[in-house]
């Protein structure tokens, strides 16, 4: 943008609400915001599900969810007002893990014998024609996390001639009682009907590529709550994701390492296993949980005398990307949720 263009051009700001809804807890934060700047997250909150008895954990989770809305709206909008001088937001963004939420892979091939334009459209009307629906669950989102034109990776596709083009898609399904039960609860408390979902265990593994884009070979462990999700990213790809919907105790590493270790040794019997497993979990927890995966005899699996390298993703990883301006803990998912939208593919 040149000189002149700068003068009259405003700045696009927008402002947001996350909610984080894990099988544990919920959380919510604002986070605003203008073009060309870093996101500014301003308020953030984050309360326990607590489940009373024979009461359906769905129930519960609702129960903590009004709370939170309330909560943002008492004492979180007024942070908003002061900081962008509305207390509205723009959109929400709802990110849903396990046990009501779904992540899938998949790979559609497009080839001819004579060279084509691979082009934005072709995509879209391909993805569309092979989705899958199941019943009970919502599809909450595609997301195109990888392209291969001609047998090699391309970061820019559109345009090319090619005679063969692989999509990875990444497919977020979320239970249908569920999402609808949410939207309708927000709705009550903000003043926006655009309110887009997305699995928990997709949003976080596109928002570690844009925080970490040079480890193209990873484990991504991801124990932010008491359920587990492994996800195997390989060439920078994702391709494969096991989630685990037995309940985990932090009291006890034991069940948990023990089911990592069998999840590590199916993938270990189809795919090459990368050296690097980042942890993500409560920064509380994460000491803990990697003391156990150090502990354990892992490099057997990678067929070595050196262990894999275990890097717990901390707030401080994503400092340089979201800059937090509530005197809060750093809550990890919420701050990758912002980074995924700052990034997120346009629509």
């Amino acid at each position: 943008m040149n000189v002149f263009r700068r003068l009259f051009h405003s700045a696009h700001k927008e402002s947001l609400v996350l909610i984080d809804i894990s099988a544990g807890s919920v959380a919510g934060a604002y986070v605003s915001y203008t073009e060309g700047e870093m996101p500014t997250l301003l308020f953030a909150r984050r309360l326990p599900i607590e489940i009373r008895t024979d009461e359906p954990h769905e129930r519960a989770m609702l129960r903590a969810l009004e709370i939170l809305g309330s909560t943002l709206i008492r004492d979180g909008a007024p942070t908003l007002v002061r900081h962008t001088g509305s207390g509205s937001a723009d959109a929400i963004l709802v990110s849903v893990d396990a046990p009501w939420q779904e992540t899938k892979v998949r790979a559609e091939l497009l080839e001819r014998q004579t060279p084509f334009t691979f082009t934005k459209a072709m995509v879209t009307t391909a993805i569309e024609k092979t989705s899958v629906t199941t019943p009970g669950k919502l599809l909450a989102d595609e997301s195109i996390i990888g392209t291969v034109l001609n047998g090699y990776e391309t970061r820019q596709p559109y345009g090319k001639k090619v005679r063969r083009a692989t999509i990875l898609v990444l497919t977020s399904l979320i239970d249908e009682k569920v999402s609808g039960s949410i939207v309708t609860m927000l709705r009550g408390f903000f003043h926006t009907r655009k309110i887009l979902s997305i699995a928990g265990s997709s949003l976080r593994y596109q928002a570690m590529r844009i925080a970490f884009p040079h480890e193209r070979n990873a484990l991504i462990l991801d124990s932010m709550g008491p359920l587990l999700s492994i996800s195997l990213v390989r060439k920078g790809f994702l391709v494969e994701v096991k989630e685990i919907t037995e309940g985990i105790s932090i009291k006890n590493t034991g069940p948990w390492m023990q089911k990592i270790v069998e999840e590590f040794t199916e993938l270990a019997k189809k795919f090459p296993l990368p050296r690097t497993i980042f942890l993500l979990a409560q920064e509380d927890e994460a000491a803990l949980f990697e003391e156990a995966l150090n502990a354990a005899k892992l490099a057997g699996l990678w067929l070595s005398d050196n262990p894999p390298k275990v890097v717990p993703v901390l707030g401080t990883h994503i400092s340089g990307f979201v800059r937090q301006a509530t005197p809060a803990l750093p809550d990890l998912p919420l701050l990758l949720m912002a980074l995924y939208w700052r990034h997120r593919p346009s629509e």
